[in-house]
């Protein structure tokens, strides 16, 4: 297990709150907080997520968070269409599985087209929006804002977002696993405290999937070795 680092959960909205968060945007399907300009951008959905089922004891992770582009979706440069939104192989599967498991999932995403003023928050609220319409409801959405020069503590590999959603999620990091395509995912995973998982693809680098302590052919690979859940038959192996 990689390093622990202790977080205690947040509230969920409306809760008693010693520093509440700042409502950033509020829209048909999520509402959108900001603890402050240098703070990762959560978004949790208008319904509440199943509560957690999974056993800490058992070994199996009590969270699952994903990137993004190139693990959940296709990778799309500077994309503001939610019509770009594709969904990659097996990602729908992947998250069906950790629903039927009772495990909440997340995802976790750098998106410094927000600081560069190229992405507006509405804009990125309907992608998700589109994602999720496509792969299925996650609990809680952790975005890091910044441009790479702000040195900013939540763009990964930095471990704010994971800790960010573990926060909301009210599990510790230990008990959570973090998905993704690039080393910075599992940079972010390990600094954290949490169990890394790469899922190469194209834009993975031979020396990133030698590195990784642990990777998977596909999302519902993945998710499957994480949760214990058999192969579907007809589903990919």
């Amino acid at each position: 297990m990689n390093s622990q680092a202790s977080v205690e959960p947040a509230p969920r909205p409306g809760a008693a709150s010693a520093r509440p968060a700042a409502v950033v945007l509020r829209s048909a399907t999520a509402t959108w907080y900001q603890d402050g300009p240098a703070e990762p951008l959560v978004r949790l959905p208008h319904t509440d997520p199943a509560p957690c089922a999974a056993v800490p004891a058992c070994g199996r992770p009590r969270a699952v968070l994903f990137d993004r582009d190139g693990t959940l979706i296709e990778d799309v440069p500077h994309n503001t269409d939610p019509g770009r939104v594709r969904p990659l192989p097996s990602a729908r599967e992947a998250l069906a599985t950790l629903r039927a498991a009772g495990v909440p999932a997340g995802v976790v995403s750098n998106q410094p087209d927000i600081g560069r003023g190229i992405l507006r928050l509405e804009q990125l609220d309907a992608l998700h929006a589109r994602m999720e319409a496509l792969v299925g409801p996650l609990a809680v959405t952790a975005v890091c804002p910044h441009r790479p020069q702000e040195g900013c503590g939540c763009r990964k590999p930095a471990p704010g977002l994971v800790l960010a959603a573990c926060r909301v999620l009210g599990v510790r990091p230990p008990e959570t696993a973090v998905v993704g395509d690039i080393a910075a995912d599992l940079g972010a995973a390990h600094r954290a405290g949490a169990t890394g998982v790469l899922v190469p693809n194209t834009a993975t680098r031979t020396a990133e999937t030698r590195a990784a302590p642990r990777t998977a052919a596909h999302l519902a690979a993945a998710v499957r070795a994480l949760v214990g859940a058999p192969t579907r038959p007809g589903g990919p192996a």
